[in-house]
């Protein structure tokens, strides 16, 4: 475990659902992966060589990326604020990249192996990314620098602060260093909550989650081959500079704005939902060996505070 990459308990055998799937999954399967390998060799390929990609060009390509896989995407809440903006996300699936930025272009927050991979380091690379190396707790202070430096600048950066995938019916607490930066540059913090349906309308779906030691290209079938899967980003409200005092009641207060799903990284001893790879085991006094801290399932619950109070509190407390 590291401090930017912490492992999330989530398993593809215990979370992800694979579904029913008739027999024209696999040509549509074929053709969506098709179309989405396509649309990523023409990014990387029309992108501008030594320049970042322009914004609008950016929205486009993300939402076509998401829609050729098969998946529709519906938008709720206001656009985000201009200028300098850090977007903060809950994390389930390589497709919470394209959809994220989607709402507003923004400089990803990447690790640096990432810049190495074939085509997709180019494009992340050429998208603007910022690689940071999140096993070296040494750099953390220059990295959130960094990323400072960047939102005083105007730029807006998007994160995903549970640091790592999480089936979607749980999900982890948001890390705190990426909010220093945005208070240390002084921009507001607009969280975005992402969910994945069965249909429209439907119920939640794990289908596209993207866990645990499961592949890029296991996922990337199992979306293709899934049917009517929706994507739902609802922007939710800003949090304007000043609201919270300090980095800690800042990550709660972005984090209280994702409500769905059962908070596991804040509180560790709290009974999972139905069908999560927890289920069981917070009675047996122990978390899944490997994904929780020695002693994690016997400290005492942290008190959830509803979104309002604790943007009230951050604000009577500044």
């Amino acid at each position: 475990m590291s401090l930017w990459l912490p492992s999330a308990p989530c398993t593809p055998t215990a979370c992800v659902e694979t579904g029913t799937r008739s027999t024209t999954a696999v040509p549509r399967a074929v053709l969506r992966l098709t179309l989405v390998v396509f649309l990523v060799l023409a990014g990387v390929a029309l992108s501008p060589l030594g320049a970042r990609i322009p914004a609008g060009w950016v929205r486009r390509w993300c939402r076509a990326v998401v829609r050729a896989s098969g998946v529709r995407v519906r938008f709720t809440g206001a656009a985000p604020p201009t200028g300098g903006l850090l977007l903060v996300a809950n994390h389930i699936s390589w497709l919470d990249v394209p959809l994220l930025a989607a709402v507003r272009p923004a400089r990803m927050l990447a690790k640096t192996e990432i810049r190495g991979w074939p085509v997709a380091g180019a494009l992340a690379a050429r998208g603007g990314a910022l690689f940071i190396e999140r096993d070296r707790l040494r750099a953390l202070p220059a990295t959130v620098a960094h990323i400072a430096g960047e939102l005083r600048a105007g730029a807006a950066v998007a994160a995903f602060p549970e640091g790592s995938t999480w089936c979607g019916r749980a999900q982890g607490a948001f890390h705190r260093a990426v909010f220093q930066a945005a208070l240390d540059a002084g921009v507001p913090v607009q969280p975005v909550r992402i969910r994945y349906l069965s249909h429209s309308g439907g119920a939640a779906s794990t289908a596209p989650a993207f866990v645990g030691d499961d592949s890029l290209i296991t996922s990337l079938w199992r979306v293709a081959t899934a049917r009517g899967l929706v994507a739902e980003v609802d922007v939710r409200p800003v949090l304007p500079p000043g609201t919270c005092p300090d980095r800690r009641t800042l990550a709660l207060a972005a984090r209280q704005e994702l409500p769905d799903g059962r908070d596991h990284g804040a509180d560790p001893s709290s009974t999972p939902t139905r069908g999560h790879a927890l289920a069981g085991q917070a009675s047996a006094g122990h978390a899944s060996a490997g994904h929780a801290p020695a002693g994690a399932a016997t400290r005492p619950p942290r008190p959830q505070v509803p979104a309002q109070t604790l943007r009230t509190v951050c604000r009577d407390s500044a």
